[in-house]
């Protein structure tokens, strides 16, 4: 699996909703998006659930929202978590 990484923790809005939605048009059935982030980003987690992707958000001990998307349904996405 290729993983394809944003850490959007010490960007400004619009810019993390911005990059993933880049990254986003990369994703293959090999591949995720990782992104960490400050706070539970809403918008993108409803733009993936709008295309049917496959996407967990979890907030961690470190406080931070880790959000992983993968348009194969197959894979769990739990597994690739880094805490």
């Amino acid at each position: 699996m290729r993983e394809l990484f944003l850490d959007a923790r010490e960007l400004e809005h619009p810019e993390p909703l911005e990059q993933a939605i880049e990254a986003l048009k990369d994703l293959d059935e090999n591949s995720y998006f990782y992104m960490l982030h400050r706070k539970e980003p809403i918008p993108l987690l409803a733009l993936a659930g709008e295309h049917n992707l496959n996407f967990i958000s979890q907030q961690t001990a470190d406080e931070n929202w880790h959000i992983l998307i993968s348009r194969n349904q197959d894979i769990k996405l739990e597994e690739f978590i880094k805490e």
